[in-house]
This record gives C-alpha cells, structure tokens and sequence, in this order.
C-alpha cells in the first residue's frame, strides 16, 4: 500500500488551498464517511514530510525540543 503521493511536502500556496477548499462546499457527507475520510488522511499525513525551510517547521521544532 506504500504508493508514491504527488504531493512532496504538507504545505500548499493559498491558491491551491483555495481551489480544494470551493470544490468541496455543499457536499454533504454523513457522519461514517466524514470518519473514513479523517482516517484515511491521518494515514496519508503520516507519510508526506514537512517543508525544511518554513517559518512554521522553525518555530515548532523549537518547542519540541524544550
């Protein structure tokens, strides 16, 4: 099941997240599949690495640390 994803890193540009976030209003989805869905991409972000050069990977790396 370990299949190559398009996606390299977690984050996206603000138009790509806007394109996903327009094609999935007004989908209504029931309580079972809205859980498989979260599942399956619990599953899917275990495998796609953060960007090494974000402001946010800096900061959160640091409290971890601690």
């Amino acid at each position: 099941m370990n299949q190559p994803y398009k996606r390299q890193y977690r984050q996206l540009d603000d138009e790509t997240r806007q394109k996903i976030s327009a094609s999935s209003r007004n989908k209504p989805k029931s309580a079972e599949h809205k859980e498989h869905i979260r599942q399956g991409m619990e599953r899917y972000w275990q495998t796609v690495p953060n960007k090494e050069d974000t402001q946010y990977n800096d900061d959160n790396s640091q409290e971890h640390e601690s």
